[in-house]
């Protein structure tokens, strides 16, 4: 009976010393947790400051700046600018006229030998 009574003795001190060890390895992991996430987060504020710091630098006025300081650039005299208009026409018309001519042109082949 003595024997029963250390034997359980000692699982009971197992079990209680393996649930010590449980208990501060997840403490120890939610602490590595808390700590990732703040890094996380401290992660995410540099970034929103790197996407603003490039749209300062992308910046339109900025770039023309540079252009007509460093590089000697200008606008061009309205003289020197040619523009180029297209004119389409409308597809009702385009489509109509289509037909028209595969007619005409299939009658013009089929009627002469």
């Amino acid at each position: 009976m003595a024997r029963l009574n250390l034997l359980l003795l000692a699982i009971a001190v197992a079990c209680a010393l393996s649930a010590v060890t449980a208990n501060h390895q997840a403490r120890k992991l939610f602490i590595e947790l808390d700590r990732e996430q703040g890094r996380m987060r401290q992660l995410e504020v540099e970034w929103g400051q790197l996407q603003l710091e490039q749209s300062t630098w992308a910046g339109h006025a900025r770039i023309e700046k540079i252009a007509r300081e460093r590089l000697q650039m200008k606008s061009p005299d309205p003289k020197q600018t040619l523009t180029l208009e297209t004119i389409i026409p409308p597809k009702s018309a385009q489509g109509v006229a289509g037909t028209q001519e595969a007619k005409v042109g299939a009658g013009a082949k089929g009627g002469k030998p």
